[in-house]
């Protein structure tokens, strides 16, 4: 495919790479960053695309591949083995409904693997196999991180508040 081809189709798909950049980065200027350059390696690479297949699911590829580089060159910068996902976290939209807001808290907290599956398959309605193409694990993979993740989503939504223990009882 052109890159010229290439150009006219990206563009009904900014909205959806830059909502995943959101949640890879949890930041809306890391996201148009994000976005900026995914757009940018596909028209550079635009013969790679094999015709016919998803070109969302191609780019989602190319943008969770350019944000693991980016985590590398922070841990190189940083000289650390770790980034916390924490340090990278945005303000959240107070407009939005409270029960949206408890859903996202929840999602947010499982490990970023899982979230990631979760987002590919529930949110952009990629299939398993697409999910797994794009983050370059096998379908079984995408498959058990999926099932945890519902596991743990259910199991949180389950868990009531505890009562504070009685006095002389142990807590």
């Amino acid at each position: 495919m052109s890159s010229e081809a290439v150009r006219r189709e990206i563009v009904q798909y900014l909205p959806r790479l830059w909502r995943y950049g959101l949640v890879l980065s949890h930041r809306r200027d890391i996201a148009d960053d994000l976005v900026q350059a995914t757009c940018v390696r596909a028209l550079e690479r635009a013969a790679q695309f094999t015709a016919g297949s998803r070109m969302d699911s191609w780019l989602f590829s190319i943008l969770h591949s350019v944000w693991l580089n980016e985590v590398r060159a922070q841990l190189i910068r940083r000289g650390q083995g770790f980034v916390d996902v924490d340090e990278l976290s945005g303000a959240g939209n107070s407009e939005d409904p409270v029960w949206s807001n408890e859903v996202i808290r929840r999602v947010n907290r499982l490990p970023e693997a899982q979230r990631n599956a979760v987002f590919l398959v529930y949110v952009e309605e990629l299939s398993y196999r697409e999910a797994a193409a794009v983050l370059d694990v096998p379908v079984g993979t995408v498959m058990s991180r999926l099932a945890t993740a519902r596991l743990t989503l259910a199991r949180d939504s389950a868990l009531q508040p505890e009562a504070p223990p009685r006095k002389g009882e142990r807590s």
